[in-house]
């Protein structure tokens, strides 16, 4: 059975740090371009990073870059996102999805296939 699965989201305080990881199971994920997203109440989903399959080569959203940090550890069969510097306008459930590539539209969600059920990420004082 194919499943992917987000863990690591939480509450913390303006300007602290969160590692979320996606793990997966039934398949290897070193296979796979990987996205992460996030949708925040009320708005739509978007994306916030995107690493290749091939070569690990990422994509960021303007609104994260300097700040996240996706990678990738085959040998766990996880996808990481590091969260720096975070801010209230993060707070949002995160998800992570598998993709071919990360394309020019890595940021579409019709870009992607299975979905994990998201982790709540909670940026407040």
């Amino acid at each position: 059975q194919v499943q992917i699965v987000e863990s690591g989201g939480g509450l913390v305080q303006p300007g602290g740090s969160l590692r979320l990881s996606c793990a997966a199971s039934g398949f290897t994920l070193h296979y796979y371009a990987i996205g992460w997203f996030r949708q925040a109440p009320g708005k739509e989903r978007e994306g916030v990073s995107c690493i290749t399959s091939s070569d690990d080569s990422t994509n960021y959203a303007d609104s994260v870059k300097g700040r996240f940090t996706i990678s990738r550890d085959n040998a766990k069969n996880t996808v990481y996102l590091q969260m720096n510097s975070l801010k209230p306008e993060d707070t949002a459930v995160y998800y992570c999805a598998t993709a071919g590539i990360c394309g020019t539209t890595w940021y579409r969600e019709y870009e992607y296939d299975y979905w994990g059920q998201g982790t709540q990420v909670t940026v407040s004082s």
